[in-house]
């Protein structure tokens, strides 16, 4: 297929045939401010912008001047949600999942994107690339080796009990002293946080967005889901309250990602290199980086984020299937085969929302990833939305539930295996007993070449830094200029440096917990908002699917 330009869009394409639009007098843009202070042109949505870029101000400002203060309040708010409602995160995510599944089965699956004869924008190559770096890349750099490993070692601990209550973090029952049980159980446990729970919650998001977007002509925001429920009350403050979160649950999952790739980047220069790593290192790598993603946001999404993506997927490809050939290689090929049918075999486990004892990982692991997933989801989700013009739903689903999920499974079957092996078959405990960040780097240091691939590995967070940074600013710019998705560059340069500064404060302002607690409390109120748009999807795909019969009769 040949690429393509994306479309101009003084707002959305029209359908490209017969499509089930939605008639409404609002126009794209109705409601922006535009104008030129300084020669700078603005086109941006009043209110939305505002006050959204009001409130994160007043939070990077606060973080950063009350650093001691704010430290306890982030750990009581985490402790407080993941205690209480990671119930709730694990059963909304089993849904998103179960309708994502469901979908791909069912005559829904035939609607096409973008109207009955629309061609996609995007070969499969630069498709899968964009959707993948903007979907995983960071976390499966910091947690590729670290979970796998975790897991493993608290599974082979096994339980451990006190007033009646389990402390440990093993997954399910454990494994206790049983390596061949252990291995399994902690794969099966981390495919579970990479699989298909995550890519079905990304999955929804950009289907709603797509359908209502390019099939019933509506804006690219979040507030357009919502119109077989609201009705024209999406284009006042029922619609603004809904772009607003997703704003917040954008701009926070990003931050959480960022801080990531930045203490690990840090770990490993200091690592590889020497440089003294701590805070400062760690403000002047994200500024760095951001810098960077400017340039990346200026040049767009064909020569900016589309060739970065491709750039990211041949290095980690390279980084991969090196440590396939010189790790253990028979090991990681059988294991891959081995974690999948594990992960069928806890699964239904693994993703219980109610009456669990392992409540250390279900509220400490689980309840994170699927809010910071949550919370990616805007980004994410209109990325795709974006890329996914011309795909039938069935494809659409296939390619964005499946081919990732498997992508992933064989990532955490070569580097976590990698690390195992070298804990059980060579003895070596280094990679156990290191800094989360600095695991990979461990790892990879029993291999030949540890200092091209550990370089490699740290170029790849930089890189994954810069295409979530570059593509998190391009969906929350559209959001917050109404829908519109060829806004200033300004627009989007002022977003990227955001994302930036509030990376550095969560960072200085709690580290790690700080940047968790960030990601549960603004993946609360979004659960809600997708949870809607579970009942907006079938109900569009109903329409559209009814007009294709038709169409198709008319044909015959």
């Amino acid at each position: 297929m040949k690429e393509t330009t994306p479309p101009p869009s003084e707002g959305i394409p029209a359908p490209d045939g017969p499509a089930d639009l939605i008639e409404t007098d609002y126009v794209i843009g109705q409601d922006n401010i535009t104008a030129s202070p300084m020669g700078i042109n603005l086109d941006l949505h009043g209110k939305v912008f505002t006050f959204s870029s009001l409130v994160i101000l007043f939070f990077v400002i606060i973080t950063l001047a009350l650093q001691d203060q704010v430290e306890p309040i982030y750990n009581a708010l985490f402790s407080f949600f993941t205690g209480n409602l990671a119930w709730f995160f694990l059963l909304a995510a089993n849904i998103f999942v179960i309708l994502s599944v469901v979908l791909i089965f069912t005559p829904l699956g035939k609607v096409r994107i973008g109207g009955m004869h629309a061609k996609p924008d995007f070969s499969y190559l630069g498709w899968f690339s964009m959707l993948f770096a903007a979907g995983m890349g960071i976390g499966l750099m910091f947690y590729g080796v670290s979970e796998p490993i975790t897991h493993f070692g608290t599974a082979l601990g096994g339980t451990a009990m006190e007033n009646g209550a389990r402390t440990d973090w093993a997954p399910l029952s454990a494994a206790a002293g049983n390596e061949s049980g252990a291995i399994s159980l902690g794969m099966a446990a981390t495919i579970f946080h990479w699989g298909l729970h995550p890519w079905g919650i990304y999955a929804v998001v950009a289907l709603a967005l797509a359908l209502f977007s390019y099939n019933k002509g509506l804006p690219l925001t979040m507030r357009s889901i919502f119109y077989p429920l609201l009705g024209e009350r999406i284009w006042g403050w029922p619609g603004h309250v809904i772009d607003i979160l997703a704003v917040f649950a954008t701009l926070f999952g990003l931050a959480t990602s960022l801080g990531l790739g930045a203490t690990q980047a840090t770990a490993g220069l200091g690592y590889l290199f020497g440089i003294p790593g701590g805070d400062t290192t760690m403000v002047l790598l994200i500024i760095g980086i951001t810098a960077v993603a400017l340039c990346s946001v200026a040049l767009g999404v064909e020569k900016g984020v589309q060739q970065l993506s491709k750039l990211n997927m041949l290095l980690a490809f390279l980084l991969l299937a090196f440590v396939i050939i010189v790790g253990p290689t028979l090991m990681i090929v059988t294991g891959f085969f081995e974690n999948l049918l594990s992960y069928a075999v806890h699964l239904p486990a693994l993703s219980m929302p109610f009456g669990r004892e392992d409540t250390n990982f279900t509220q400490g692991w689980t309840a994170f990833y699927w809010a910071w997933w949550i919370a990616w989801s805007p980004f994410v989700g209109m990325f795709i939305a974006r890329v996914s013009r011309g795909r039938t739903v069935r494809e659409f689903l296939i390619a964005v539930l499946l081919v990732p999920s498997v992508v992933s499974v064989l990532w955490m079957t070569a580097f976590g295996g990698t690390a195992i092996d070298q804990v059980i078959n060579q003895g070596f405990e280094g990679v156990r007993e290191a800094a989360l960040e600095l695991q990979l780097f461990e790892m990879l240091d029993q291999l030949p070449l540890s200092a091209i691939t550990s370089f490699v590995g740290i170029v790849l967070v930089m890189v994954f830094f810069i295409t979530s940074s570059d593509s998190g600013s391009l969906v929350i710019d559209s959001i917050t200029a109404g829908g519109k998705v060829d806004a200033p560059k300004t627009q989007r340069i002022f977003w990227a440096i955001i994302e930036g500064a509030i990376a550095i404060a969560l960072l200085l302002g709690g580290g790690l917990v700080a940047l968790q607690t960030a990601v549960i409390t603004t993946g609360l109120p979004f659960t809600l908002v997708l949870l809607a748009a579970c009942y907006a999807i079938v109900k569009g795909l109903l329409s559209e699917y009814r007009l294709t019969r038709a169409a198709d009769t008319v044909s015959d």
